[in-house]
């Protein structure tokens, strides 16, 4: 994947996170803050715990840290898959972002 390539696919990655995030709080009582800073966004959730996607461009990577560790995806063609084999990037959001909040959150693309 060029440079070119891997920043069209994290930017539509990014964007569908922002998308979501707004559906949700337009559908729930979730209250998701989200912040975007360049290649970086800040989900800050209401009980203050936070979930932060930020691009590794050089390593043609999107990070994830939340509560429940650090996760690193790669685009295999057809979706963002983590490095060490522990699933599809808005599988794990979706999963990650429930945990936090404390309520069934689902993010998709």
């Amino acid at each position: 994947m060029t440079d070119i390539e891997f920043l069209d696919r994290a930017e539509a990655l990014l964007r569908a996170i922002e998308l979501t995030c707004d559906r949700i709080n337009d559908t729930t009582d979730a209250d998701i803050d989200n912040q975007r800073v360049g290649g970086m966004i800040t989900l800050t959730f209401a009980n203050r715990s936070q979930i932060i996607i930020n691009l590794q461009k050089p390593l043609h990577e999107v990070w994830m840290a939340a509560r429940a560790g650090g996760f690193h995806y790669q685009y295999d063609g057809s979706t963002w898959v983590d490095t060490k084999g522990q699933g599809e990037f808005f599988a794990s959001l979706s999963r990650y972002a429930s945990e936090q909040s404390g309520l069934p959150l689902v993010f998709s693309f």
